[in-house]
């Protein structure tokens, strides 16, 4: 018998509107989460753990997975000082299994992380879901940011839609805009402005995609020792969007990137989270395939659909009808367990969330993280609740 894929729910905290007594009733039994109060590059107390796992049990929970333990800006960049925020994040590390918390998830987008230029896309059905409009973000990068360099990165068709998308913008819609691209961490109400956005281009001037690549495999071989001896397993999140932004390099966009990572330093502690989004919105990402040959590297599953448009775009469809095969997908997932249980490993109920929920019905009646609705979820994980069901019944 295949257990269960282990259901779990993204809860930002004491402070999210989205309560555990809420996420109770979709049936999840474990909590994703994470210290979204302490900085960045600053270290995770037991204390401060405790609290949030006590709170979370309490509540009749298991904290599965922490995402994210967020990684300083020093050690994308390769600063000098990079070596102390490692040593920092071991030492989270360290307190994180010392609680018994052993799956961390992670990035290593520069700067800003997921990357939308609309957060209220309205669908036919009046559902409310997150957009990545490729012309808005050209009109952003070429004529609000004014980016050096920027015209180099868009075709002469890219330029005109973006021109022509701008003039059809307010000043309120531009600042919207701007607010939208520039907003910084999950889990915070940090929003970039242009002049600081500026200040970090310029330090990632001298960064490439093979120096940030460098830059992250010099991570791995430091932290990795030290996830092997506490239990830990680390698992990298995607680039979402799967491609550079704003003039930023990224690495973790295709299979061979994700292969990278666990060549990087070779081990069970050196995993991947698998995000069928941040990976769909690329149609030449096969993630059927991806979980067929690199699945025992998978740690964490992020389980959404994006519906892909001709120039780049696309926007968070329903979990089960975008652009991926989300039958295949989880078929694939499924027949990763059995080989698991064939090869005597115990680490057979992946944890699995909904991710990116629409907002629907009493959703608008919450503010909550873009993305992080309740009803919208709900509706998410059930429905991949009984799309394992049937694949499971059908083996």
């Amino acid at each position: 018998m295949i257990p269960d894929l282990e259901q779990t729910f993204r809860w930002f905290g004491p402070n999210d509107p989205v309560t555990l007594q809420a996420i109770k009733q979709t049936g999840a039994t474990g909590i994703v989460s994470a210290l979204h109060h302490v900085p960045c590059g600053n270290v995770w107390s037991i204390e401060e753990i405790e609290i949030r796992k006590e709170t979370i049990e309490k509540a009749g929970f298991r904290w599965s997975v922490v995402e994210s333990v967020n990684i300083h800006e020093s050690i994308k960049i390769g600063l000098p000082e990079r070596d102390t925020y490692i040593d920092n994040y071991k030492q989270t590390l360290e307190n994180l299994a010392a609680c018994g918390i052993t799956t961390v998830c992670y990035n290593f987008m520069p700067v800003l992380d997921w990357t939308r230029t609309h957060l209220d896309y309205r669908l036919s059905n009046g559902a409310s879901a997150l957009r990545y409009h490729a012309p808005a973000l050209a009109a952003f990068d070429l004529y609000i940011l004014q980016r050096e360099g920027a015209l180099t990165d868009f075709s002469a068709d890219e330029q005109l839609a973006a021109r022509q998308y701008l003039d059809s913008l307010t000043q309120p819609d531009i600042e919207l805009l701007t607010n939208t691209i520039l907003a910084g961490l999950p889990g915070t109400d940090e929003v970039f402005t242009i002049p600081e956005f500026k200040v970090y281009l310029e330090k990632y001037a001298q960064v490439n995609q093979q120096t940030l690549k460098e830059n992250l495999a010099y991570f791995l071989q430091h932290i990795i020792p030290v996830a092997e001896e506490t239990g830990i397993r680390m698992c990298i999140h995607p680039d979402d969007p799967p491609i550079p932004v704003l003039g930023l390099p990224r690495v973790v966009c295709t299979e061979q990137d994700l292969v990278d990572v666990v060549n990087a330093y070779p081990s069970p502690s050196n995993g991947i989270t698998l995000c069928t989004g941040s990976l769909g919105a690329n149609a030449l990402n096969d993630i059927p395939g991806i979980i067929e040959r690199i699945g025992a590297h998978i740690h964490f599953l992020h389980l959404r659909n994006v519906r892909r448009e001709l120039d780049g775009s696309f926007y968070e469809d329903e979990h089960l009808t975008g652009s991926t095969d989300m039958y295949a997908v989880m078929k694939a997932v499924v027949n990763e367990q059995i080989k698991r249980k064939s090869t005597g490993r115990s680490d057979l109920s992946i944890p699995m969330r909904p991710d990116h929920g629409h907002k629907i019905l009493d959703d608008y009646n919450y503010d909550t993280y873009p993305g992080y609705s309740v009803i919208g979820r709900l509706k998410g994980l059930a429905e991949l609740r009984g799309l394992e069901l049937g694949v499971k019944r059908s083996l």
